[in-house]
């Protein structure tokens, strides 16, 4: 059994101070530059003003962040089930590989403001199109990291497990997989980084519900503080699912928490 390592060390505690530090600058200069001469409240709100908004509006705010929240994670977890079956199927077959990877790479070129409206026309007003958005964005590099892991295995490991009794599958899934490991984690971190982007495009082409269609509203009824204020819990929300990552990651890969000591 491995000796666990304090909560707090010295390493952590420094790396929390440079966050800390650098967010203390960056609203310092937020503040600055929201009361220079000229800036107007409406094109800018200060951090004061978005604190204000983020405790009057706390409820509304709270209500439709979880609506959002509900479609990143089912996007993301229906990104992973179609990114981590496509790479073992790439990988099982190399013709499927060759030919996919070129269409991989062409669904990422496709702009999103393109697609969510095409999205919406296709599943209408409900949650489908924002799962098929966050799913899009989600699965690229999730397959592509998958897929790249999968190959990465010693092929020796795997010739020595078929060598004693396993079969192709057997030897799938006791070596390959958890090989690939890492790189899944890799691939579902900037998944998870992107995820709330594809809901909020979803949320921008139709809906009648979200944290994405709000800020939308605050927009158009120059509620400037509102918006910023929707925007922080935004951010912080693709801050937290980085965060769950990577603690699964520590849970599930404990080997590389040892390597980064």
């Amino acid at each position: 059994m491995g000796v666990r390592s304090p909560l707090f060390t010295r390493a952590r505690l420094g790396r929390l101070a440079a966050v800390v530090a650098l967010l203390g600058c960056a609203l310092a200069l937020w503040q600055f530059v929201a009361s220079l001469p000229g800036v107007d409240d409406l094109t800018l709100a200060s951090p004061g003003e978005t604190w204000d908004a983020l405790v009057r509006d706390r409820d509304l705010l709270a209500s439709e962040a979880v609506i959002t929240l509900q479609e990143v994670v089912l996007g993301l977890a229906l990104a992973v089930l179609v990114g981590v079956s496509g790479a073992v199927a790439m990988h099982l077959w190399r013709p499927l590989r060759d030919a996919a990877y070129p269409l991989l790479v062409a669904s990422q070129a496709i702009p999103l403001v393109v697609l969510a409206p095409i999205f919406v026309l296709a599943f209408d007003y409900g949650i489908g199109p924002k799962l098929a958005i966050v799913a899009l964005i989600c699965f690229f590099p999730i397959a592509v990291n998958v897929a790249d892991g999968l190959r990465a295995v010693d092929p020796d490991l795997v010739k020595l497990v078929r060598t004693l009794g396993a079969d192709r599958w057997l030897a799938l899934w006791r070596v390959e997989l958890p090989s690939a490991l890492p790189y899944f984690f890799s691939g579902l971190r900037v998944a998870a980084s992107v995820a709330v982007i594809g809901a909020v495009f979803g949320e921008w082409a139709g809906a009648d519900r979200g944290l994405g269609r709000l800020v939308l509203l605050a927009n158009n009824q120059l509620e400037t503080a509102r918006v910023y204020a929707g925007v922080v819990v935004l951010a912080a929300m693709a801050v937290a699912l980085f965060g769950a990552v990577a603690a699964a990651e520590r849970v599930f890969c404990p080997w590389r928490r040892e390597v980064a000591r």
